[in-house]
């Protein structure tokens, strides 16, 4: 098994783009690879998995703190792969904070020891690139650096003047670069990429990548600097929750879901099964209902006009259903949608309305701690998470999460939120469950004990 992260200077240096083109390039060549996103992305994962055919995982250093954990999430799926590709997150050594090494690519890199691509914005520019290079190489010691591809290059002309003053300023090698084409760029909106799932062209747009990487990037070169390493990987034994069910909701609304909460679930024992808060008319019979994020916005007449599904929910909520319910999905479980131009009834169970805003209201990794019991913990209890959202969930609800954001120590912004009514918990924080070895195993047994 080889190992590579593709990193970048900074964010909008077109490291996704190159990611999944070279993902795209082994793949065209045959090789089996394990896909993998440093942070807290969903939408990045889904383009991996798109494209390679196997779920990408997140390797995330604050919402999974304990490193053993960490390093085991890579290594259950390492283990059959040719090749392990990590797609960083932002400029190589950011993080939060100005620790370096702590929730940046370059910690997660050093961590696995893992060699690194450096992606490189090489547009209207030459030699100043080797300065940025030396920067990057020399900044950290302890980091390899194995190579550089240049991106948004002009000619070849162009990329041969950039490459000649990268390997004479610098020991670092050039392996190649991607052309700047008009038409191969895929769509955003506020949380980076549109989700696979709503481009009907996007594996056509990967392939042009790739067959532009094809001509003008060294794969083979690259390889011979990537070492073989074999992994042993021996899968933790597990407490049973066998007989209980978990229903989740998956369609073009929700579907940011942590690959590895899932396949943690079934590894408890517990049954898995799949429904559309758009299209299904029911509830499924379960013991646990969870409502990932994604954009209800985007489809809120759909869900509004589901008028059984939401009167559904509401009801199994009304009968101590146990639900779970993360960003998108506490918006869903409100009162209604306020698009500015019309208003969309939600399920109910919160009595609060949400609406999007102009530019992000929260973002970033955060503390909760508990002030009540609830689903995901008892009193006193601090869970880890992340938020990212443009909307606001306006509600007299009491909340039940003293929230602080941390930075180099120090606590940098306090609010509250989360809610819980009866035997649910709807908040705008995105949980992984390995964050403790203790947190899905009390919220199951809170689900077993109140069955």
């Amino acid at each position: 098994m080889k190992k590579l992260m593709i990193a970048a200077v900074s964010s909008g240096s077109g490291k996704t783009t190159i990611t999944l083109g070279l993902m795209k390039l082994l793949q065209n060549r045959g090789f089996q690879i394990q896909p993998y996103k440093v942070g807290p992305d969903y939408v990045d994962t889904e383009y991996h998995t798109r494209i390679t055919g196997k779920p990408s995982r997140n390797l995330d250093m604050f919402l999974v703190q304990d490193s053993t954990r960490l390093q085991l999430l890579f290594e259950k799926e390492a283990q059959h792969a040719d090749i392990c590709v990590i797609e960083g997150v932002m400029g190589l050594f950011d993080g939060l904070g100005v620790d370096k090494d702590f929730c940046s690519s370059a910690g997660v890199a050093k961590q696995l020891n893992c060699p690194v691509l450096l992606v490189v914005n090489g547009q209207s520019a030459s030699t100043s690139v080797a300065a940025v290079v030396k920067g990057f190489a020399e900044f950290d010691p302890d980091l390899v650096i194995c190579g550089v591809i240049i991106n948004k290059v002009a000619s070849e002309t162009h990329y041969q003047l950039i490459k000649k003053a990268v390997e004479t300023y610098t020991n670092v090698p050039v392996f190649g670069y991607l052309k700047r084409e008009k038409g191969v760029e895929l769509p955003s909106r506020q949380l980076g990429l549109v989700p696979d799932r709503e481009i009907s062209d996007a594996t056509e747009k990967i392939q042009q990548v790739a067959e532009s990487l094809d001509r003008t990037f060294d794969l083979n070169g690259l390889f011979e600097k990537l070492p073989n390493e074999k992994v042993s990987y021996s899968s933790p034994n597990y407490p049973q929750f066998s007989g209980i069910k978990v229903a989740y909701a998956l369609d073009e609304a929700f579907h940011f879901y942590y690959q590895d909460n899932l396949e943690l679930l079934t590894a408890y024992g517990v049954e898995l099964i799949a429904f559309s808060p758009m299209k299904d008319n029911q509830l499924p019979a379960a013991d646990l209902y969870y409502f990932g994020g994604g954009y209800p916005e985007e489809f809120a007449q759909e869900l509004s006009e589901n008028q059984e599904m939401r009167q559904s929910i509401k009801k199994k909520h009304e009968q101590g259903a146990f639900i779970l319910a993360e960003c998108g999905g506490l918006m869903y479980l409100g009162s209604g949608f306020n698009s500015g131009e019309h208003y969309y009834p939600m399920v109910g169970i919160f009595a609060g309305v949400s609406e999007m805003t102009s530019g992000l209201r929260k973002f970033g990794y955060c503390y909760g701690k508990l002030e009540r019991d609830t689903l995901i913990g008892k009193k006193g209890t601090t869970v880890v998470g992340h938020e990212f959202h443009h909307s606001i969930f306006t509600s007299h609800e009491p909340t039940v999460l003293e929230m602080t954001k941390k930075r180099d120590g120090e606590v940098v912004k306090r609010w509250t939120g989360g809610y819980q009514l009866k035997n649910t918990f709807a908040s705008y924080m995105h949980l992984h469950f390995y964050q403790s070895a203790d947190f899905l195993l009390n919220m199951l047994e809170q689900v077993r004990t109140g069955l």
